[in-house]
């Protein structure tokens, strides 16, 4: 049975006599990237806070580890690491100089631990460099390490890609990979870049008006039971039969000379048999997975802007 990290359940947030956060109840499990996606002014940030009691809650709980945010603060806070877009960091310092200088605000962290977060995020021959002359790949894992360093079981990112170039950005993805599945930590990842979400995270939950729309899984396999739906489009004729089949099985429209419909792949052969009992002449079949993107505007719609 997969063990809860982080549980939120009826959780709301007023200011004055508007409700921003509306009713989220989620499960974030130990072991997984989670990623957290919606347009701006969602309420993404402002769910983030109140996970780690930066924000006070007007309604609902956050338990972490079974420790309530509210009413066991330090004991659950103490469970969490956490990077909101970039990390602040002394750049007339070296990196071992930072980690050193973060390290005496907790207790008991060892200089074991600090060379374990070192090696976690690869960052061993740059240790003895100036921060200011990091880039800014390695200044994100730097902060992942200082992050780390009091070994928490929730890493909450937010925007950990933001300026980075692509080289920057794979390579924070793989360590936030690493840390999932070689620490067992739950990493929680509010972004605005859905194909990086696609490529991180294990499950998704999008945010809309305050409101949790949808959660899904990014892979086929995780967790059983989620639809993976495959987008099809056939050039067939005569296409206004076709289309008429197609639409008395599952919803499709139609561009230009092909039909376009969203179907779990399994369904397609029966799908091509029925057309082909019925007389339709198929010229093309083109199958692709429907895309983090094509979902996501499928669920908060285009142009949206909040």
């Amino acid at each position: 049975m997969t063990e809860a990290a982080m549980q939120l359940t009826n959780v709301r947030k007023r200011i004055g006599k508007k409700e921003i956060i509306k009713d989220l109840s989620f499960t974030i499990n130990k072991g997984e990237v989670f990623g957290l996606i919606g347009p701006n002014g969602a309420g993404k940030t402002t769910t983030i806070r109140m996970m780690v009691g930066l924000m006070k809650i007007s309604d609902g709980d956050v338990h972490i580890l079974g420790k309530s945010i509210k009413s066991e603060f330090k004991e659950a806070v103490r469970e969490v690491g956490a990077i909101v877009e970039n990390p602040e960091l002394y750049p007339f310092l070296t990196g071992a100089q930072n980690l050193k200088q973060y390290a005496r605000m907790i207790p008991d962290i060892t200089q074991e631990r600090i060379d374990e977060a070192v090696k976690l995020v690869g960052l061993e021959k740059a240790m003895n460099e100036k921060v200011g002359r990091y880039s800014l790949g390695m200044r994100q894992r730097i902060g992942i390490a200082q992050a780390l360093l009091h070994k928490p079981s929730i890493l909450i990112l937010d925007e950990p890609t933001n300026g980075l170039d692509p080289a920057g950005i794979r390579e924070i993805r793989q360590y936030i990979r690493k840390l999932a599945t070689e620490q067992n930590v739950a990493v929680i990842i509010s972004s605005h870049l859905l194909s990086e979400i696609e490529l991180m995270c294990d499950r998704i939950g999008v945010i809309k008006n305050g409101e949790l729309v949808a959660i899904q899984a990014v892979k086929e396999n995780t967790p059983v039971g989620e639809q993976q739906l495959s987008q099809v489009e056939i050039e067939a004729a005569p296409a206004e039969k076709a289309l008429e089949i197609i639409n008395s099985k599952t919803a499709a429209v139609q561009t230009n000379n092909k039909i376009s419909l969203q179907i779990e792949k399994e369904n397609i052969p029966a799908l091509i048999a029925s057309l082909v009992e019925q007389n339709i002449l198929i010229y093309e079949v083109s199958v692709t997975k429907a895309t983090l993107e094509d979902k996501f505007f499928d669920l908060i719609g285009e142009n949206v802007i909040e």
